[in-house]
């Protein structure tokens, strides 16, 4: 049969590939003839029989209806790709950082519920052993492959190889004729086949510079390599179902879609990069190769006082909750931290919280054997600081609603806390631990313990007894001195100095029924020597080796109190990550409190309310800061109404609700803080909902809808590099095509002067047909706001304010004389003119966002206020002047000599005489040579 035949095919190839696999054999199905062998190229114009049809259609069934995951975990941090046989697509998981307990790795594998998970040789242990389980009880396929399949440059090459990305559409009408034609001979056989597949470099070219429109994953090694490991996969499994291998440039992709995890949203790097999330500065040192969080979001949010909130505080960051709930649970917290009579409450909770370590680190290092001192002293101190944090969380007031503490209570039990401190404490001897560096029992554990150590602390009595015993039996001229020792694995030793009469050819002189062991050289002019004497002998029988029996006592004994421990651990980690979660809210509420944050209202409506808004960075360094107002709903698009005001809303007069419209379209002059104001909203939001959907934001108030799986796409700051293979406008446009293709009605996209990189003519109209492309998904418009400098965009019907549901906002700015006096605002909503700034004429920023727009830049008068010379302003404002009035040829004239400009006069003249001449006068009567005559008395040249 077809299907039998296909997957015991697969089933060599993979084995014979080098994988290792686990699988569970599905029931066979019934016999069918097996399918004809099939020979096509792409030039051929055959069409397959309905036979065919039906054989192909069996043969690949396991290959269209099985979902192949490729995912890996390597340093701490995990990536996935999987395929979606019903979409044809291709989604990724980008380089993420993953716990401990593998929550990421657990979420996506329930989610996608693959039937094939390849990994890679390389991953991590636990890793693996998460998968295998999963896919032991789901019964599917769990295979490691070797470490070569998941190599980023490999997976790169494979994903230019799709023709999703190396091939661009074209016109085929031109070769219908043509296609009609066999080939002659092989020359033309392989014109055709480049004609029609293209050239390979082109091609490669072409996918390298269309891979940013579908994905970000140039700086995610795992996730390149992961999609990498499955195209190889899925292009065997093909060869193999349908014995036709054109390799990864045969399968057919539809697309490539990033995941979107359930109740957690996705945030690309370009987002967080260009809302300055995250900032991270090298060292001041070239041969140091750390960095630390700079001026960032994430650093003034981030006052975690232990290692596993740092840790939670970033994946909330990277991750965060979709669930209006759990968001509303968090703010709930964060609202009683900050209440007054609970902040010195709160206080002492963070105290105690950096009083605990990495409990999870110890409770592995101890299931490892490996644990020190430190990790006994870091377990102690944290039932001592849990039970503290216990008693200050019952101190709290109107805290019964609030989750995270009910939770906290639950978990900190004080019997087992207690039991645990005093249990360790009691067993381990911290002073003697310290000093000898290795953990030591105390006295009165153990008596086989106590009886070694006392007789191994009473040695050194015995010692000096034996070794006079010694010195009486051996001659007197033997050595000087003599001393019995121990050391441990060596056991008792008789020690004497080295004697001169030594060093010659006879060599050390051994006594009767001794026996030489070692020399050790003190200085180049002493040493000893150490012999084993039948009272050796007869010590290390009776009294044994002491060191080593006390050493292994005491791991035994540590081990026990190890077992108990870890029998509790599973409690003592759920408390930790508790904790963790508590560590990060206090940081919030103390970073509120710090900037005077508010608790914003989260809704389900799609929209975003903000009074009197601050940028969160921006307002640190700044003496001043003025805030703003913003008012955007989303999915009013062309021909959508919608009234997204509460009742309250209603009753009020306010214009910001006059238009409710999902376009946000801001203008003014440069410098004036129309980017800040952008990046303002969408930081708003990301602190309400996305990246601290836990914390308070920078706004009198703020009504602001929970956002979905995608709510940021950004073009606001262009990555350069030189290892990048698009300019900086091709970077531009990658990012507006991401968010084109991903955006949805509760996405929040940024457009920051798209189309500046190129011609204003065509940079305006890329401007304009993005703006009218979203409008017109109706229901589906995202929340856009841009800025721009194209003020002819609003002139006919490009995007016609009176026609477009679109919202136009200015930034204010005060035009001053050198008298001080005040001219005008730049808007007159009357005649829409926009006011010429004259050289005596100064011009100062308010900051202020107002409705309607501007049509003047005041680009030179910024550019004097940024140093400019004058001279240079001076020149650019007469050419500017000269473009506003179409006669930029008067520059040409700039260069002319006086014989130059008098012959240019000249010539004017005499063509304003020749278009003067009233043709229809002498038309009738000019003939031959008068016409000569003619003109030299019109022109003036008789």
């Amino acid at each position: 049969m077809p299907r039998t035949r296909a997957s015991r095919a697969s089933s060599f190839a993979d084995d014979a590939a080098g994988g290792i696999t686990e699988r569970v054999e599905d029931p066979s199905d019934p016999e069918e003839a097996p399918p004809r062998k099939r020979v096509r190229w792409d030039g051929s114009g055959a069409t397959p029989s309905n036979e065919d049809e039906d054989i192909d259609e069996d043969s690949s069934t396991n290959l269209v209806e099985k979902v192949c995951l490729a995912a890996t975990c390597q340093f701490g941090r995990v990536a996935c790709a999987y395929y979606d046989p019903v979409k044809q697509k291709i989604l990724y998981f980008e380089d993420t950082p993953e716990n401990q307990r593998f929550d990421l790795t657990r979420t996506f594998l329930e989610q996608t519920s693959p039937d094939v998970v390849l990994t890679s040789s390389k991953a991590d242990d636990n890793f693996m052993d998460v998968c295998r389980d999963h896919m032991d009880g789901s019964g599917g396929t769990f295979q490691v492959r070797p470490h070569k399949d998941f190599l980023p440059l490999k997976g790169r090459d494979r994903l230019l190889s799709l023709r999703l990305l190396s091939e661009l559409p074209i016109d085929t009408t031109d070769q219908l004729e043509e296609s009609e034609s066999e080939p002659r001979n092989a020359y033309d056989f392989m014109q055709r086949r480049r004609e029609i597949g293209g050239d390979p470099l082109l091609q490669k070219w072409n996918a390298s510079v269309r891979l940013a429109n579908f994905a970000a994953v140039e700086s995610s090694p795992l996730c390149l390599g992961s999609i990498g490991a499955l195209l190889d996969y899925l292009a065997r499994a093909r060869a193999v179902a349908e014995l036709d291998d054109e390799g990864v440039g045969g399968l057919e992709i539809a697309g490539i879609e990033q995941i979107s995890l359930e109740d957690t949203m996705q945030i690309n790097a370009d987002a967080l990069f260009s809302l300055q999330v995250f900032e991270d500065e090298n060292h001041a040192s070239i041969h140091s190769d750390k960095t630390k969080e700079g001026l960032s979001l994430f650093g003034i949010l981030n006052n975690t006082k232990t290692t596993l909130g740092r840790a939670l505080m970033r994946e909330w960051f990277l991750h965060p909750s979709t669930s209006l709930s759990i968001i509303n649970g968090r703010h709930d917290a964060v609202e009683c931290f900050m209440r007054p009579d609970n902040i010195t409450t709160a206080l002492s909770m963070h105290g105690h919280l950096q009083g605990t370590k990495n409990v999870p680190r110890i409770l592995t290092t101890m299931k490892s054997g490996k644990a020190k001192v430190s990790d006994w002293q870091g377990l102690v101190k944290y039932a001592f600081h849990a039970l503290l944090l216990r008693d200050a969380l019952a101190e709290l007031n109107h805290a019964g609603g609030v989750v995270i503490v009910r939770k906290l209570l639950e978990a900190l039990d004080v019997a087992t806390l207690r039991q645990l401190g005093n249990t360790v404490n009691a067993t381990i001897d911290w002073e003697e631990s310290t000093n000898a560096a290795r953990v030591c029992v105390r006295p009165h554990i153990d008596e086989e313990l106590d009886n070694l150590k006392h007789i191994y602390h009473g040695i050194d009595s015995v010692l000096s007894k034996v070794a006079t015993q010694i010195s009486g039996t051996i001659p007197s001229d033997y050595t000087s001195s003599l001393n019995v020792v121990y050391f441990p694995q060596l056991g008792f030793l008789v020690c004497t100095p080295m004697q001169d009469e030594w060093h010659g050819e006879a060599g050390i002189q051994v006594l009767d029924g001794w026996s030489f062991q070692v020399r050790t050289l003190l200085t180049s002019s002493s040493s000893h020597v150490y012999f084993k004497s039948p009272e050796m002998h007869d010590m290390d029988t009776h009294i044994g080796d002491l060191h080593p029996a006390i050493v292994d006592r005491e791991i035994e004994i540590v081990q026990g109190l190890q077992e108990k421990v870890l029998a509790c651990a599973l409690e003592i980690a759920r408390a930790c990550d508790i904790c963790a979660e508590l560590d990060c809210l206090l940081s919030f509420a103390a970073a509120s409190r710090a900037q005077d944050y508010r608790r914003p209202v989260m809704t389900e409506r799609n929209v975003i309310d903000i009074k009197q808004g601050r940028h969160p960075l921006q307002e640190l360094v700044v003496d001043t800061f003025v805030p703003n107002d913003s008012y955007i709903v989303g999915g009013a698009g062309i021909g959508v109404i919608v009234d997204d005001r509460s009742v309250e809303e209603d009753d009020t007069e306010d214009d910001r609700y006059q238009g409710q419209n999902s376009v946000v379209v801001c203008t003014g002059a440069n410098a004036c803080g129309k980017s800040v104001y952008l990046k303002q909203v969408a930081l708003i939001q990301y602190m309400a909902q996305v990246s601290v959907s836990r914390a308070f934001v920078s706004a009198e108030s703020a009504t602001l809808g929970v956002a979905d799986k995608s709510e940021f796409f950004t073009r606001v700051q262009t990555r350069e590099s030189v290892s990048r293979v698009q300019s900086a406008f091709m970077i531009d446009l990658n990012q507006v095509s991401l968010a084109l293709r991903n955006c949805t009605a509760r996405s929040l996209v940024l457009l920051d002067e798209f189309g500046k990189g190129t011609l204003p003519a065509d940079g305006a109209g890329l401007f304009c047909g993005v703006v009218k492309h979203l409008l017109a998904g109706g229901a589906s418009c995202p929340k856009l706001i841009a800025t721009t400098h194209f003020h002819e965009v609003v002139h006919g019907d490009l995007l016609n304010p009176d026609r477009l549901p679109i919202t136009f906002l200015h930034m204010q700015v005060l035009l001053t004389v050198d008298s001080e006096g005040v001219l005008d605002s730049e808007y007159d909503p009357e005649n829409e003119v926009a006011l010429q700034v004259s050289p005596s004429e100064k011009i100062t920023y308010l900051y202020k966002v107002a409705q309607g727009y501007s049509l003047h830049s005041h680009a030179i008068t910024c550019a004097e206020l940024f140093g400019i010379p004058r001279r240079v302003t001076a020149r650019a404002r007469y050419a500017s002047e000269l473009l506003a009035k179409h006669e930029i040829c008067q520059l040409l004239d700039e260069a002319m000599s006086d014989v130059e400009r008098q012959e240019l006069g000249d010539a004017e003249e005499v063509c304003r005489k020749f278009l003067a001449w009233d043709l229809s006068e002498e038309s009738g009567r000019v003939q031959g040579d008068s016409v000569r005559e003619t003109l030299k008395v019109i022109l003036g040249r008789s």
